[in-house]
């Protein structure tokens, strides 16, 4: 049985050593209809777990300078894991320069043990897929105690006190979270947490339930509907189909401070022509390259200055 694996190059958070804290089977406060795992009964605490000796053993042998993170998840939710603590302590010991990272569900920032715990991390994701307590419970089926609203609770408060490099995730999912009315309640909370980057998907992998995900168009049309001084970034690419669209000086400018980009969304959304006056406009330095966490996004100058 083995801990870890990797490294896996993400294209968001560079170089990463995966520590599964759960690798034996699915143990998970959650069991969402895209999971790629087999449905399971949901559970709020680990009924089989890895000693935090052999987790170190095995990190120890795989650990170098390459790495940027070393990320701590699960076959299910890693904050069940009732050695959590411990562990990242003694991760602190041999991590040197490279960044610990977890990504959670979110449920558990409610004990205040994990919430603490949790703050001696480098970089965090939390998932944060519906605010409507009816299409929470659709979607990521939690275990009977989660209360959404507890949860965005202390998603927002520990936005303020983290140190680190905060991102949220939202996985869209078709006709469930997509729609006008729960992204407005989304955008709402999120205006109240302090992220370093908001990341929109929908489903890359087989889903455990007969459920379906967006297309890119779709995720870039959802974005818009978030507040523009939210660092939103589309995260999928999964149906990525091209659209090459022909954008004048002035469309580029509008779309990139309404929602900065990366090259990758330029590739998508813009023509051969378009992308030329892009490369102008950076050249005159109307556009600038603003980096966050492992992505690079282009953004009006004029944005920059307004500090949004």
């Amino acid at each position: 049985m083995k801990t870890i694996f990797g490294p896996i190059n993400s294209r968001r958070f560079g170089s990463s050593l995966g520590v599964d804290l759960s690798p034996a089977l699915k143990q998970c406060n959650f069991d969402c209809l895209y999971c790629e795992l087999a449905p399971t009964p949901t559970m709020d605490k680990q009924i089989n777990t890895v000693t935090v000796e052999f987790i170190i053993n095995e990190l120890k042998e795989h650990l170098d300078q390459d790495i940027d993170v070393i990320t701590l998840t699960a076959n299910g939710e890693p904050t069940l894991y009732s050695h959590l603590d411990e562990l990242i302590d003694e991760i602190d010991k041999i991590k040197d320069t490279t960044e610990t990272l977890i990504l959670t569900n979110s449920a558990t920032l409610v004990n205040k043990n994990i919430f603490d715990t949790l703050l001696k991390l480098d970089q965090v994701k939390l998932s944060l897929d519906a605010i409507s307590e009816d299409v929470f419970k659709k979607i990521d089926r939690p275990h009977s105690n989660i209360i959404i609203k507890d949860v965005v609770k202390k998603v927002q408060e520990f936005s303020k006190i983290f140190q680190g490099k905060l991102f949220i995730e939202i996985l869209f999912v078709h006709t469930l979270n997509d729609t006008p009315q729960e992204i407005k309640k989304l955008n709402k909370a999120l205006l109240k947490i302090d992220a370093s980057r908001i990341d929109l998907g929908t489903i890359d992998r087989p889903p455990a339930y007969p459920v379906a995900g967006i297309s890119y168009k779709e995720l870039h049309e959802a974005s818009l509907l978030f507040d523009s001084s939210l660092p939103v970034h589309i995260a999928s690419r999964v149906h990525a189909e091209p659209n090459h669209a022909e954008y004048t000086n002035e469309e580029i400018l509008n779309t990139l401070d309404k929602r900065p980009l990366t090259m990758d969304d330029i590739d998508l959304l813009f023509d051969e022509i378009s992308k030329e006056r892009l490369n102008t406009l950076l050249d005159a330095k109307d556009i600038l390259i603003k980096t966050v966490g492992n992505l690079s996004f282009l953004i009006p100058a004029e944005n920059i200055k307004r500090k949004r």
